[in-house]
């Protein structure tokens, strides 16, 4: 079985396009109208922008930590 990387899965806009393509299409096969799918599917590519820019700004942050830490183990060697 494959590793999934949940990072890049969530940071990704094919994924979260079709998570809100397929809410819009239950809620119109279940009845609800065709506003109420439009508002669900802003919430949630809203919502997935905030997701992505989490992660993003995370692994940024991580990736400054790191790059100081190897600086300093480097000054601390010479």
């Amino acid at each position: 079985m494959k590793h999934i990387n949940w990072t890049r899965k969530l940071t990704s806009r094919k994924f979260w396009t079709a998570v809100a393509s397929f809410t819009s299409m239950m809620i119109l096969a279940t009845g609800g109208t065709e506003n109420t799918a439009t508002q669900v599917t802003a919430l949630i590519m809203a919502g997935a922008s905030v997701v992505a820019y989490i992660i993003g700004e995370g692994l940024t942050d991580a990736a400054n930590t790191e790059a100081e830490i190897g600086i300093e183990v480097e000054e601390s060697e010479e």
